[in-house]
């Protein structure tokens, strides 16, 4: 991975949690599978929906670790074109469109950002995502006079 000049700078330090952020997120904007869609619910909600198309739930997993985001599908193993599997009374595709293969998307979260549940409906993934308000903390710091 190429990394960012600007965050390079001499000038700039304790940045580099926010440069792993930026190196994380260009690495899962290059996934293309599964298509998702990521929408806009107002007051801090989020719905990200995966089109999961031939998952059951226990093929799939939703894991957040470090404000990351990270949603897997596992397939077990694909089916055989031969003439035992077809005997055996297995699948035998004469065209296989519909992709279904193992994936892992994942998505960096903002602090203050939590996963508050995952659905599968319909051969989608819906995660709802929320911005939680941060607690408005005052801390009185006590002056000291010196000598």
């Amino acid at each position: 991975m190429n990394r960012t000049i600007f965050f390079d700078s001499p000038f700039l330090l304790g940045f580099e949690h926010t440069r792993n952020l930026v190196e994380r997120a260009a690495k899962a904007a290059g996934d293309s599978y599964p298509p998702y869609n990521v929408e806009d619910r107002g007051e801090g909600q989020v719905r990200i929906s995966l089109a999961v198309a031939g998952f059951s739930p226990d093929q799939l997993s939703v894991t957040v670790e470090d404000n990351q985001l990270v949603l897997a599908g596992r397939r077990e193993g694909e089916p055989k074109a031969t003439a035992e599997a077809i005997a055996a009374g297995d699948r035998a595709y004469l065209h296989r469109g519909i992709a279904a293969r193992s994936f892992l998307r994942s998505f960096v979260l903002a602090d203050g950002m939590e996963v508050t549940g995952a659905v599968l409906e319909h051969g989608l993934l819906h995660i709802d995502v929320s911005r939680i308000p941060p607690v408005k903390l005052v801390k009185r710091i006590p002056i000291q006079s010196a000598g």
